[in-house]
């Protein structure tokens, strides 16, 4: 299926690896130019060339930034020039007592995964308003909805980002332009598999063990997504095609079981 992605701009935070950079190769097969961003110059430059080996002839460049520090993303703002489609991806996560992580800690998810999204956002929008087409997509999670007792940090930044995205889409009415979120399950992505790997290394399991025991019981299709199980509907929320979705959050979660209290 052709996605009438050839031509279109996209910019994507937080797109070195995992799902970002499953969502970057996705859209430059599609024919599209693609703007990716890490935290140093040296991931961005690595990000590239693995993906010009996939595809030799992508439309490719990148912008380092560190959103959790607010004069990187302000210069990052300046470099960056208007673009069809935006995809907020960027975001932390990890485990946390909420009884332990300080205001300084709290500070900093909330400036990565909300208000990278925010500035943004805020940035971008208005052209695509004015041209009367673009989309704007956030990379969510289920744990917005289903906040997890070990993770409220991160449960907690990432529901005020798909409120922020329902908001905004509320801005776009009477245009072609479209704000949604996509509500990924649990990925196995880089992130992920690095937290795994020290779990398993801590209780003395092996790694295959610990990812089978961690969805087991969670999802209907008991394991782990691959990230680009998501970068598939990602795609296609970015394309012409989806224009009849806007303001939605949709899942791609592997049919994630409600908690049982």
């Amino acid at each position: 299926m052709d996605l009438n992605l050839a031509q279109k701009k996209v910019f994507i935070t937080g797109s070195t690896q995992g799902i970002g950079y499953a969502v970057a190769e996705k859209l430059l097969s599609e024919g599209a130019s693609v703007v990716i961003n890490g935290r140093t110059q040296l991931s961005v430059e690595k990000a590239i060339e693995r993906l010009r080996m996939t595809i030799p002839d992508a439309d490719l460049s990148g912008i380092a930034a560190d959103f959790s520090k607010s004069e990187e993303a302000a210069s990052l703002l300046e470099k960056l020039q208007e673009v069809d489609v935006l995809i907020n991806n960027v975001g932390l996560f990890g485990l946390g007592e909420f009884t332990d992580l300080s205001d300084d800690e709290w500070m900093r998810y909330f400036e990565v995964n909300v208000l990278a999204g925010v500035r943004l956002s805020r940035q971008l929008l208005p052209a695509m308003l004015k041209r009367g087409w673009g989309r704007i997509i956030f990379i969510g999670t289920e744990s917005a909805v289903d906040v997890p007792a070990n993770m409220i940090h991160y449960g907690a930044t990432k529901a005020a980002a798909l409120a922020v995205s329902n908001g905004l889409a509320k801005l776009t009415r009477g245009t072609a332009v479209t704000v949604n979120t996509v509500l990924g399950g649990p990925t196995y992505s880089d992130g992920v598999a690095e937290t795994v790997e020290k779990i398993a290394a801590a209780q003395s399991t092996s790694v295959e063990e610990l990812k089978e025991a961690l969805v087991r019981h969670t999802s209907l299709i008991q394991r782990f997504l691959d990230p680009s199980e998501v970068a598939h509907l990602v795609t296609y929320l970015a394309s012409p095609l989806a224009s009849a979705t806007n303001g939605a959050a949709l899942r791609a979660d592997g049919g994630v079981l409600p908690t049982i209290l």
